[in-house]
């Protein structure tokens, strides 16, 4: 009986050491930034929604494409500091800067959906970019690695927008 307890737990700790995970398992970023011709600053005052194929907002339906804001339509947020005054520059999402984000699930279909940039003061010109799965910031080695070895366009790397008058 003893070995039979022993046994097991010594095969429960090889089962969960294997199967370690990543702090953002199933989770993938998309990532924008939204700045004016010739300057780094991000903007503000922008609003960044996904939209479908006939340009309405899209709802995230029972949580299918984010475990965020179910129900709710899938709007961009700025990425925001978190430091206190004084302390080096650190950001609530530290792979974003200030830069706007969007929290999916990993087998978000990205090539389907488009995003929408819109100022909300009305200076720059609305637009419309349509999304490709390298859009997305993939943080878990194991699937960044798997991306890596793809052709073409790298993930993790922001959605570049440069806004108009």
């Amino acid at each position: 009986m003893r070995n039979l307890i022993v046994t097991t737990f010594l095969l429960l700790a090889l089962f969960s050491n294997a199967q370690q995970h990543c702090g953002f398992d199933f989770t993938s970023y998309l990532v924008v930034d939204v700045h004016e011709n010739g300057k780094q600053t991000n903007l503000d005052n922008i609003k960044v929604v996904l939209i479908d194929s006939l340009q309405n907002e899209v709802i995230n339906t029972n949580n299918s494409l984010s475990w965020n804001n179910g129900n709710k339509p899938m709007i961009f947020t700025k990425n925001h500091l978190i430091n206190k005054e004084g302390e080096k520059e650190r950001w609530f999402f530290p792979y974003a800067k200030d830069n706007y984000l969007l929290s999916v699930t990993n087998t978000f279909p990205a090539e389907k959906y488009s995003i929408k940039i819109e100022d909300l003061s009305g200076k720059f010109k609305t637009q419309i970019i349509a999304l490709q799965s390298f859009n997305l910031y993939i943080l878990c080695s194991t699937e960044n690695e798997k991306q890596s070895r793809k052709f073409g366009p790298r993930s993790n790397s922001p959605i570049e927008v440069v806004m108009e008058e």
